[in-house]
């Protein structure tokens, strides 16, 4: 039995449910606590057993450990093959991973200076000056980044030819930066119909709906700005 130590606002632990769910799999989910104060404080006992990053998401299966959204899609793929979310030739397996990359460390690295959003307000009023400073800053790097996404899709229903590993790590940044009241996907029409497609696919549904009740359990709630 597959299991999954996940966390309720985890970008990359909803990374391995899209997955997983993708594919088909049964799996035990253990949702660890968390809170807009303290996040992951106190850490779950059994993933500082299991991952010495000491953070979710942490897989088992039969045995197996693994940590790290990236190496636990992969093993998912190759474990489990069908469907296939990694590409058929080296090449542009090669470039589905820089792709996922370009979500999981690019574009992430460039929204969180919004992150605060959801956060209790700072009781300091210089440093709430400063977030709201740099979250406009950010932004407008943001608006950069659909710009080389929307040349990358060139058109295509997917970053490759069909649905990879690389579409869901994508999403869920691009997911996280509108919960997060990140600009708009107006002038941006091939990028907006890319997501608004994944948001209907069952899998990425399940994952929008359970995040945005968590976020009415968890966190300050956010303007959100039209698609």
């Amino acid at each position: 039995m597959i299991t999954l130590y996940s966390g309720p606002l985890s970008l990359f632990s909803r990374k391995v449910e899209i997955a997983l769910n993708e594919k088909g799999l049964a799996f035990q989910r253990v949702v660890v606590p968390f809170n807009q104060t303290t996040g992951y404080d106190p850490r779950h006992p059994e993933v500082l057993a299991l991952n010495p990053k000491r953070q979710v998401p942490v897989l088992t299966d039969c045995g197996l450990v693994l940590y790290d959204s990236t190496v636990i899609n992969e093993y998912l793929d190759e474990a489990y093959p069908e469907p296939k979310l990694m590409p058929d030739t080296p090449v542009e397996r090669a470039r589905c991973r820089l792709d996922e990359l370009y979500g999981d460390e690019i574009l992430f690295q460039a929204l969180k200076p919004l992150m605060h959003r959801t956060e209790p307000p700072s009781p300091d009023r210089d440093r709430r000056i400063a977030q709201a400073a740099d979250a406009l800053i950010a932004e407008e790097g943001l608006l950069r980044h659909y710009d080389v996404l929307e040349q990358k899709l060139a058109e295509r229903p997917f970053f490759g030819g069909r649905l990879s590993v690389a579409d869901i790590a994508l999403f869920m940044s691009m997911f996280f930066i509108r919960r997060l009241g990140g600009p708009s996907l107006d002038g941006y029409p091939g990028l907006a119909e890319w997501y608004a497609r994944l948001k209907l696919r069952p899998a990425f549904a399940q994952v929008v709906a359970e995040t945005a009740e968590a976020d009415r359990r968890l966190s300050f709630p956010v303007k959100l700005r039209s698609a």
